[in-house]
């Protein structure tokens, strides 16, 4: 169902007989026509008069058509009288005669605005196919939850909005591609006095369902349609969207971002402000051979008895221009990043149409380049304070993830040498970019270049932890390993009064290993990159009421310790290793509707953690913790 724009009663509907060449009624009845919203243009769906709302569907429907507004529309429509209007539609040529003179009107106003959406920016960038499955892509329930879901997302706009309220108090907003309207329900709690959303897949309708049910019919209005194409009553105070695609650029919904400051006032604001993509050399062997590996399955002479080597060096560029999409251990980059920065408050949006990023990366260390890693941080600055959403592989996962595009043909470097070129990203109507990758090794003859298609990109990630890069040990694990066990032994043999512990020391527990004190933070099943997570409010335990238990645990130890002066002596020994929660055992493998949350709560790596199934070394570095 998609948002109602007309409902014309009383229409009677005629139909060209080809043999007599003659307009004969299409129907022995009158008819209700319901023009309604369509990203594609407009559905007309023709009614059985005289049935209510509760009638079931297929009993009142008669027929349903599109009335495309697209480039490739092949709707035509011709004026008969004040109230009659000629329409060919599917293939059939139909004449409606209204009611009234106003039916006809209101309806032939809807059609011209229809036409005049054929040559939008919107619809002459993007092909109507790829058109029609991204707005059916983000009209189902499961993708914003998706999103939503996304905890990091969801929880940074909520705190740039609320952290900046004086930009919101007392304005109008516009909410571009507002999706559930989640945004333009932070702004009002912000104080905004007024909300555009405007959402041109069919979520349109679900927003105003979720307006009228908390009853802000009055503060957020729903515009059911593209930012290209729909008409606002006043310009605004502040624009607020989430257009970020994977590389930052991919779905091209930043052009829609920008597209919107036509109706932002001077000196407003903009919600994001600023986008960093950052690219970085990397070297993963495993990857690399993995995607080598598939096309050589064209290798084989005998596949049942044919031979399918022809065809192995179109396998072998296709999977190569396939972008990867997982997340890293950020220790496999070779080099620091390079930054390109768009500023959304200046930039234009023919900006993005063919963006050019020239790089050098400084090596630092010696091995192998295997392509290149792609990530970006948005900035929200507000009056009150600037905040960051970032999917760097040092910060909590994202549905973003981060992105990787390999070179086909990987170059030998070593540490103090200069690798340069370029990265353009040249935009297409499928709503996506080409991705072109040239790149010199500097002082040398060697080369190498990809072409990579950011439409069709591997998703990798399986919910796995990320393992460390090969080498990353400084110190012998066993040896640590066991040391830290004999000293946990050693602490429990003392704290030991006629078989009584006496300090809230547990028995050594053999099967767990401890934190590699190289690395910082703590994920699920075996170190790497943060474990999928859930958010706070499922989460039916936390740290603290552990803490508490332990707590009355030693209160109760200290009891026992009063019957003897050498326990009382022994009990002075601090406990080791108090693990805080249990949130990411309960978190780890749960991905709810595909999204990713950032760890809870971690624990210190600075100290060794026993008696704990969930905690395992080699991770990556993990800075601030988002909550």
């Amino acid at each position: 169902m998609s948002e109602q724009m007309a409902r014309l009663q009383g229409c009677s509907v005629l139909v060209l007989d080809e043999a007599s060449d003659k307009l004969v009624g299409k129907y022995d009845h009158k008819v209700t026509v319901v023009c309604s919203y369509d990203p594609q243009g407009m559905t007309l769906r023709l009614l059985r008069e005289g049935v209510t709302t509760a009638t079931p569907a297929p009993a009142k429907q008669l027929e349903e058509y599109l009335v495309c507004g697209g480039a490739s529309g092949t709707t035509t429509h011709l004026s008969r009288g004040h109230t009659s209007h000629l329409l060919l539609v599917g293939g059939e040529m139909l004449l409606f005669r209204f009611a009234s003179r106003a039916d006809c009107q209101q309806f032939r106003s809807l059609l011209h605005k229809l036409s005049g959406k054929v040559n939008s920016v919107f619809n002459l960038r993007t092909e109507d196919s790829s058109a029609s499955q991204y707005f059916q892509f983000y009209g189902y329930l499961s993708q914003q939850q998706n999103m939503m879901q996304d905890f990091v997302r969801t929880s940074t706009y909520q705190r740039a909005i609320y952290n900046n309220a004086p930009d919101f108090q007392n304005k109008i907003v516009l909410d571009v591609g507002a999706g559930s309207g989640i945004l333009s329900f932070f702004a009002v709690q912000a104080g905004a006095a007024k909300v555009y959303a405007v959402e041109a897949s069919n979520m349109a309708q679900y927003a105003q369902q979720l307006v009228s049910s908390n009853n802000l019919t009055d503060k957020i209005i729903v515009i059911a349609g593209k930012i290209e194409e729909i008409e606002l009553p006043e310009r605004v105070d502040v624009i607020i969207s989430e257009p970020m695609g994977y590389m930052l650029y991919n779905e091209r919904m930043l052009e829609t971002y920008l597209h919107g400051k036509k109706w932002l006032k001077p000196d407003g604001k903009m919600y994001p402000s600023r986008g960093d993509l950052h690219v970085a050399p990397f070297t993963d062997e495993a990857l690399y051979m993995e995607q080598y590996n598939k096309a050589n399955f064209w290798m084989q002479t005998e596949f049942h008895g044919v031979n399918l080597v022809a065809l192995r060096d179109a396998a072998m560029k296709e999977y190569f221009r396939q972008p990867i999409v997982d997340t890293f251990d950020i220790r496999i980059c070779m080099a620091k990043s390079i930054r390109h920065t768009t500023n959304f408050l200046t930039a234009d949006e023919k900006d993005l149409h063919r963006i050019q990023i020239d790089v050098e990366f400084h090596v630092l260390e010696t091995g192998t380049c295997h392509g290149l890693a792609f990530w970006f941080d948005v900035e929200f600055a507000g009056s009150c304070s600037q905040i960051w959403l970032s999917t760097s592989p040092t910060e909590p996962l994202t549905h973003w993830y981060q992105v990787r595009c390999l070179l086909q043909t990987p170059i030998f470097v070593k540490q103090g040498q200069v690798l340069s070129g370029k990265v353009v990203l040249a935009a297409n109507q499928r709503q996506s970019y080409d991705v072109e990758i040239d790149l010199k090794l500097e002082g040398t003859m060697i080369t190498s270049s990809n072409t990579l298609d950011l439409k069709n990109p591997y998703f990798r990630y399986t919910g796995a932890p990320v393992p460390a890069p090969p080498g990353s040990n400084t110190t012998s694990p066993s040896e640590a390993y066991w040391s830290q066990l004999d000293a946990q032994g050693a602490r429990n043999a003392v704290n030991l009064v006629n078989g009584i512990t006496v300090n809230g020391l547990g028995e050594v527990d053999m099967s767990s290993t401890i934190i590699n004190t190289n690395l910082m933070a703590i994920g699920a099943n075996g170190g790497g990159a943060p474990g999928p997570n859930i958010h706070p409010g499922l989460i039916s335990s936390t740290g603290r009421q552990q803490q508490q238990q332990q707590q009355q645990q030693q209160q109760q130890q200290q009891q026992q310790q009063q019957q003897s002066t050498t326990a009382q002596q022994l009990a002075m020994s601090p406990p080791i290793g108090c693990a805080a929660t249990s949130t990411q055992n309960v978190a780890q493998h749960q991905l709810i509707g595909g999204a990713i949350s950032p760890s809870l709560f971690t624990s210190s790596p600075a100290q060794p953690i026993l008696n704990s199934h969930h905690h395992h070394p080699g991770q990556p570095i993990h800075g601030n913790q988002f909550y």
